[in-house]
């Protein structure tokens, strides 16, 4: 059984430099690498020939179309039994394709996503990235996780993989900017493939490097959700408003607390309930990556990812109303990679 590992990446030559070299210690090799260049104008390829002759790399190069049509290129052309998908940004865990080989024996499903963690040489920022996009209080368990999960779980393309039968029933991923591979999940869940979560199939995911591209990722995924709502009814769910409702309804209370005394009652409780999530975000941080620094970030990423998915949601939200049904709104679109 072989591998097709498909991976996307546009001007990331140091991130691919060691997405490569995690490949190197994998404890199995029936895999095969599928790099499509989205365009690049850095020293990619240069990168890449140094690991061709210690990996079976194939190198497929395309004027800038972003990362869905870049994945659907990289299908057309794997010849793997299973394609998976990882984002430049990932490296592997060594027991990456071992775990997964060793699933896929079971044959108990056609479709996997798997989970996003850190590695302990990450920077105190990242790691709490990691803490708001991971945990519970973050996302709520819809990035994958053994415990529960407030909605439906959509294997994304930082870690996920099909069957090679399923690009032949279903086609690619569709052009939507962001929540491409949410809205190709679930139509992979419509057309009656069976789905599972892998928790033992792991990436360590960098992610954005900086508070500012951290919450323009943020605010384009809340852009996203409304996108994909209008896809589909069922991939908007009211849980999904929750930041939106937060940002939207604090920054009303602040505002008319100013003119309504009454309003500053409501204004102290939301200010308490926001202190009592801090220091839980504080504690749970502290407990998991044992840094002081890496507990007080996590605050700040936390409440930042609240604030940027509410105000793309709610963006998404006022752009709906005068963008027509066949087009998809856009959120920061100067660069999709950035």
């Amino acid at each position: 059984m072989l591998i097709s590992v498909i991976v996307p990446v546009y001007n990331r030559a140091g991130e691919i430099d060691d997405f490569l070299a995690s490949f190197l210690v994998q404890q199995e090799t029936n895999f095969e690498i599928i790099i499509v260049d989205d365009g690049s104008t850095d020293n990619l390829k240069q990168v890449i020939d140094r690991y061709s002759k210690d990996l079976a790399i194939n190198y497929y190069f395309q004027q800038n179309q972003g990362p869905g049509a870049a994945r659907n290129l990289g299908m057309s052309k794997a010849s793997g039994d299973y394609f998976v998908f990882i984002d430049s940004d990932c490296t592997l865990a060594p027991d990456y394709i071992k775990n997964l080989t060793a699933s896929i024996s079971r044959n108990d499903f056609d479709a996997f996503g798997g989970p996003d963690s850190y590695s302990q040489d990450f920077s105190p920022f990242l790691k709490a990235v990691n803490y708001s996009m991971t945990s519970f209080l973050g996302t709520g368990g819809a990035r994958g996780s053994k415990g529960k999960s407030v909605t439906k779980y959509y294997p994304r393309s930082f870690n996920m993989g099909i069957k090679r039968e399923i690009f032949a029933k279903i086609g690619g991923m569709n052009q939507l900017r962001h929540g491409q591979d949410m809205d190709f999940s679930n139509r992979i869940y419509q057309a009656g493939f069976r789905v599972k979560y892998l928790a033992d199939v792991i990436v360590f995911h960098k992610r954005r490097t900086s508070p500012l591209r951290f919450f323009k990722q943020i605010f384009n995924w809340g852009v996203a959700r409304i996108n994909l709502g209008r896809i589909d009814k069922n991939m908007l769910k009211p849980v999904h408003s929750l930041p939106f409702l937060a940002v939207l309804g604090f920054i009303l209370s602040l505002i008319l607390a100013l003119f309504f005394p009454f309003v500053r009652i409501i204004l102290k409780i939301e200010l308490l309930l926001a202190v009592l999530i801090a220091v839980i975000a504080f504690l749970q941080s502290l407990m998991e990556y044992r840094q002081l620094s890496v507990a007080f970030l996590s605050v700040f990423t936390l409440f930042l990812q609240v604030l940027a998915y509410g105000l793309g949601f709610g963006y998404g939200v006022i752009n709906s109303l005068t963008t027509g049904k066949g087009s998809f709104i856009k959120g920061f679109t100067r660069n999709y990679y950035k």
